[in-house]
């Protein structure tokens, strides 16, 4: 007898258990004539455990919560003579197909469609111009010129170089990765401090300082919690490595995003060349015609927060994608569909496109604000006196409030996103389908207990700071004409940290995307982990015993 079978047994009556039936195979739920004979079939029938698995109540119906029942569909499918044509669309059938949220797809569409407009015109501008072709030869020195767009080159390169190996890091030693990314982290945030310090940039320094006593502060509040987490991300490595082309993806993702960041740098540089209003500007003539800060300004905004939304589709693409193999897995350990991912990417691009869309937009939008305090902070914290200081202290308050807000939708979305690659409903309706079994199911307990995804987003903090640092060094070395008085050190700075930042989270994605997805899969229907996943269960009893609380 299989282990799957011994749980079962243990965790079923045999007399109350109800036949499924699914286009005339067993275990399904078509025998079920309405919703209301589903409920009743399956509230009564899922036991609630202790430790040794010997006592069983039923549980509060799921009529008792809003977002009711998993779909019948969403169980694991039996075994039929078909099995070679069973797919992803078999597993997490949509009823009736639509395009969600289709307006929040158009005007990403526009936003795209204004993004290449404004790239392409100043390019455009940029070739007419002072095109320099290498780190010193550019004659512009009142902008940003080829200088920069080498800078941020070698930028690109260091955040793509530093995500494959943190990735790989990942696959390699999943137990350990947790301890290596702290170690890393804190090293790094200590040396860099120092060498700011010692170099006179106050302000950079200061906010390292303060960055490295929050990793010691945070790795000492998390000890008790590691083993969990650890737990958690060996089963999202192990998943990975036998089902789906979850690296496939997370190394196609890499390079689109390398690729955005790349057409960006080259547009921003383009924008001030093109723009920038200067005497020495041949794109603009003697009365400045053409050219002003204002549309410097507005230009550079407006591609900053489509870099933003673009990159968030990116990711959340690649996370829905993800989300629908791990479901795969979940759902169907001992028939798995054939194609997942490919099915899962389908329904991602085409029905669920719109939604992911919406929920990209609001943290773009976020994201945005967050951008521009930090470029307004270092500015003051670069002009020093009362004032800057006064300045300073503001928008890193201001930065705050808008990183909680931040956290808060993001954690949302996360769950969000799994809800839309399995079930295929809109955004708001995910959304708050999710949150409210978060809560009801005590998955928020889980989530918050596992460090997987802030040490994650540690891991891209560190890319970008690196490419920060890199960012800097490069100015200091060249000293290129257009910043002699380091007036755009902090601009730069920013944005070479952006860069490494968005390609570090892309990367690593598809591995937080494991842990989420089986987080919300557990909350909709924790009878599978425990019939179906009884090694992962029990060795998740063993490490956090509170498991068997949160998941019932």
């Amino acid at each position: 007898m299989g282990e799957a079978d011994k749980y079962r047994q243990q965790g079923d009556s045999q007399q109350n258990q109800p036949q499924y039936q699914h286009q005339g195979q067993s275990q399904n739920h078509g025998d079920y004539q309405n919703q209301a004979q589903y409920n009743q079939g399956y509230n009564n029938n899922i036991p609630a455990y202790n430790g040794n698995h010997q006592q069983q109540q039923p549980m509060n119906g799921y009529q008792d919560h809003p977002y009711g029942p998993p779909p019948p569909y969403s169980f694991n499918p039996p075994k039929r003579e078909d099995d070679e044509k069973y797919s992803f669309n078999d597993a997490f059938k949509l009823e009736k197909p639509k395009y969600n949220d289709w307006w929040a797809g158009l005007l990403f569409l526009a936003a795209f469609g204004g993004y290449v407009a404004i790239s392409g015109l100043s390019i455009h501008g940029y070739s007419k111009g002072f095109a320099g072709h290498g780190i010193y030869d550019d004659l512009n020195s009142f902008s940003l010129n080829s200088n920069t767009i080498i800078l941020f080159a070698f930028c690109l390169v260091i955040a793509f170089v530093f995500s494959y190996i943190y990735v790989w890091l990942a696959r390699l030693f999943p137990k350990q990765f947790i301890w290596i990314t702290g170690i890393i982290n804190l090293a790094w945030a200590l040396g860099t401090a120092i060498y700011y310090l010692i170099k006179g940039y106050w302000s950079a320094g200061i906010v390292f300082i303060i960055f490295a006593a929050f990793l010691i502060f945070a790795f000492f509040t998390w000890i008790s919690r590691i083993p969990f987490s650890a737990l958690m991300l060996k089963t999202s490595i192990d998943v990975s490595k036998k089902y789906g082309h979850v690296y496939l993806v997370s190394l196609i993702g890499g390079f689109c995003a390398t690729a955005l960041a790349a057409w960006f740098s080259v547009t921003l540089v383009a924008i001030y060349v093109s723009y920038e209003p200067s005497p020495d500007n041949p794109r603009c003539s003697v009365s400045g015609n053409n050219c002003s800060h204002s549309k410097v300004i507005g230009f550079v905004v407006y591609v900053t927060f489509a870099m933003f939304w673009i990159s968030e589709w990116l990711k959340n693409t690649i996370h829905t994608i993800i989300a629908g193999v791990y479901g795969s897995w979940y759902f169907s350990p001992h028939n798995f569909p054939k194609r997942a991912t490919r099915g899962a990417a389908k329904r991602a691009l085409t029905y669920s496109f719109g939604s992911i869309c919406f929920g990209s937009l609001i943290v773009a939008f976020i994201q945005a604000l967050k951008q521009l305090c930090s470029v307004v902070r270092s500015q003051a914290a670069s002009e020093g006196g009362v004032a800057g200081w006064i300045t300073y202290a503001i928008f890193c308050l201001l930065t705050c409030v808008i990183s909680i807000i931040e956290w808060a939708v993001q954690f949302v979305n996360r769950y969000a996103f799994c809800h839309i690659a399995l079930y295929g409903k809109a955004y708001i309706a995910s959304a708050k389908d999710t949150w409210r079994m978060i809560k009801d199911r005590g998955i928020d307990a889980l989530v918050n207990d596992c460090l997987v995804g802030p040490v994650l987003s540690f891991g891209a903090i560190f890319i970008g700071y690196a490419c920060a640092l890199f960012a800097y060094l490069y100015l200091l070395e060249t000293d290129p004409p257009y910043n002699r008085d380091g007036g755009f050190t902090a601009v730069i700075m920013a944005y070479a940290f952006l860069i490494g930042f968005q390609i570090g989270h892309v990367f690593t994605t598809p591995i937080g995307s494991g842990i989420d997805t089986i987080f919300v899969a557990a909350g909709w229907d924790p009878q599978v982990m425990i019939r179906d996943h009884p090694e992962l269960y029990q060795e998740m009893i063993r490490v956090y015993p509170k498991v068997q609380q949160a998941i019932h």
